[in-house]
């Protein structure tokens, strides 16, 4: 059984639906019978996985369709609310999961961080923040789901726009889901998931076949509908090279930067090297 809000008829709007994460939500959720609403960039992308997520809906082409936005765009976000509304009525899940990687520097060209922070950041505060007032106001159960990163929680050097952008997802869902948690009457939720490797077109650089660390998107969307099923916020995904122990050592040894005043990042800092290794592979240690 599926979360609640996955009903027959209740309506998903999914952006960054044209591939990827996006694309195999959709494909799921309409699947489950869902009135599905793909939003991404204008284009045959956006128009062809449309018709793939439409095919498989078990009540047809009625209820599936495309809208052209730019969630960079407040006044795009706020025309792709009312397109669902009209088409469809009531949302009942939203998938903030459009984002960009093209890559930064720390003092590379300040329009490129500017785009990545449009699309990565201000595209989810955005895009809840226009979505859930009335999401909350129809009573009906929901779910409001943000595509963080590792990235965004252990920040590994190389590209600090893209971090920067990630570990703000993660610090405003918590801050939403503790506002939608403390609201009367609100049958909404927020969830952060964070994907493993997984290959799409974000993160193929060039690769025309998927490696064998990497999860597919359906495998990330599968692994997302049995965490959201169990009521996870926080949706730490594997994938084939990368279990959640590591992870979670990964993530306790970032943090520990601050609680034992290391240098910051010390993963990668050659008087720490050492010892973060010899972390690894001890005994995880509890929390109280």
């Amino acid at each position: 059984m599926n979360h609640p809000a996955f009903a027959s008829n209740h309506v998903a709007v999914v952006t960054g639906a044209a591939s990827g994460i996006g694309l195999a939500a959709a494909r799921r959720f309409a699947g489950l019978g869902m009135n599905v609403v793909l939003a991404d960039l204008p284009g045959e992308r956006l128009d062809k996985a449309a018709e793939e997520t439409a095919a498989i809906s078990p009540h047809g082409p009625s209820s599936v369709i495309a809208i052209a936005a730019d969630v960079s765009s407040t006044d795009s976000l706020t025309a792709l609310e009312a397109g669902a509304i009209a088409r469809f009525g009531r949302v009942h899940v939203l998938m903030n999961n459009a984002g960009i990687q093209p890559g930064s520097s720390m003092f590379s060209a300040q329009d490129a961080w500017e785009k990545v922070f449009a699309v990565n950041l201000w595209g989810v505060i955005n895009g809840s923040r226009i979505f859930a007032p009335a999401m909350i106001a129809h009573g009906q159960t929901g779910l409001i789901i943000n595509t963080g990163s590792k990235q965004g929680i252990t920040t590994p050097p190389g590209d600090p726009a893209y971090n920067v952008t990630k570990a703000g997802v993660k610090a405003f869902t918590e801050a939403l889901q503790h506002e939608l948690r403390n609201t009367p009457g609100c049958n909404i939720t927020a969830h952060l998931l964070i994907p493993g490797f997984v290959y799409t077109g974000l993160t193929a650089n060039g690769r025309t076949e998927k490696p064998a660390a990497a999860w597919t998107s359906q495998e990330t969307v599968d692994f997302m509908m049995q965490s959201l099923k169990g009521g996870d916020f926080y949706i730490l995904c594997p994938d084939n090279d990368v279990a959640r122990p590591t992870d979670e050592k990964r993530i306790l040894w970032a943090a520990g930067d601050i609680i034992e005043n290391r240098p910051p990042l010390s993963r990668w800092h050659p008087d720490h090297a050492d010892a973060f290794k010899a972390f690894l592979t001890k005994d995880r240690p509890k929390i109280r």
